[in-house]
C-alpha cells in the first residue's frame, strides 16, 4: 500500500498572524517569487524600545496607530500622557493592546469607520505596516481622511531602493503556510512618490537603530 502525506493545510492569513503574536517569534512572509521577508514579531510583543521612543516623541497630540499589533506603541503613548488608540484586524492583538492597558478597537483600516475620522493629530505605520492592503496610494489615502488638516503621519520604511507589491503567504511553524495576501514594501523615495498623490507632504527623513522613517504632513 502507498502512503501519500499531504502538506499541512492552508490557514488564512488571520489565523498564521494571530499563531505568530502568541509565538513571540519571528513572522515570515513568503512572496510569489520566493523572497522572504522577516519580521520580529519579538520586538512587537515586547515593551517599546529607544528607537520607538524616540519615533513617538513626535507625536504631539491624539495618535492612532494603525496596525498596532501587540500594542507596545499604544501602551508606551499613553504613560506619556498622549491619547492614544491602537487598530488591528486581530482580536489576539486587540486583547494583547488592553492587556497592556491601551485602547484599541478590532477593525479593518481600508473597510468601515473608525472613532475621531478626521480629527487625529498624528497617525502611525510602524513596522512594516505601509504595506496593508498591498496598495500604499489607496492606504495613504484613506489616513489622509482620518488626520487633521496639519497633521503629521510617521511611516517606517524599507531600504531606500525598493518599491514592491505582491502577494505573499505567512510561513508558521510545521510548515505551515497561510492563503496568499497582498502586501507592499516601500523605501522612502518610493513611499515620498505615492505621498504626493495621496494628500501628503513630504517631510524629515531619517535612520535610528537600524530602522528607517518618513514624516509625511497632511496637505
Amino acid at each position: 500500500m502507498t502512503l501519500t502525506v499531504l502538506p499541512p493545510p492552508a490557514a488564512t492569513a488571520l489565523a498564521a498572524y494571530e499563531s505568530s503574536l502568541r509565538d513571540g517569534g519571528e513572522l515570515l512572509l513568503r512572496r510569489d517569487d520566493g523572497g522572504l521577508e522577516r519580521h520580529d514579531v519579538a520586538r512587537w510583543v515586547a515593551a517599546a524600545d529607544a528607537v520607538d521612543r524616540r519615533l513617538l516623541a513626535r507625536c504631539a497630540g491624539p495618535t492612532i496607530d494603525l496596525g498596532c499589533g501587540p500594542g507596545r506603541l499604544v501602551a508606551a503613548l499613553g504613560e506619556r500622557a498622549v491619547p492614544a488608540l491602537g487598530v488591528d484586524v486581530s482580536a489576539v492583538a486587540v486583547a494583547m493592546t488592553r492587556a497592556r492597558g491601551g485602547l484599541a478597537v478590532r477593525r479593518d483600516v481600508l473597510a468601515g469607520g473608525l472613532p475621531g475620522e478626521g480629527r487625529w493629530a498624528c497617525a502611525l505605520l510602524a513596522d512594516g505596516n505601509v504595506g496593508i492592503g498591498g496598495h500604499p496610494r489607496r492606504l495613504l489615502r484613506r489616513v489622509a481622511g482620518l488626520v487633521a488638516g496639519g497633521g503629521v503621519l510617521l511611516v517606517e520604511v524599507d531600504a531606500p531602493d525598493v518599491d514592491r507589491r505582491s502577494r505573499v503567504r505567512i510561513v508558521g511553524g510545521g510548515g505551515r503556510v497561510s492563503r496568499p495576501f497582498p502586501w507592499a514594501t516601500l523605501g522612502a523615495p518610493a513611499l515620498v512618490r505615492e505621498a504626493g498623490l495621496s494628500g501628503w507632504r513630504p517631510g524629515e527623513q531619517w535612520e535610528d537603530g537600524g530602522r528607517r522613517f518618513v514624516a509625511l504632513r497632511r496637505s
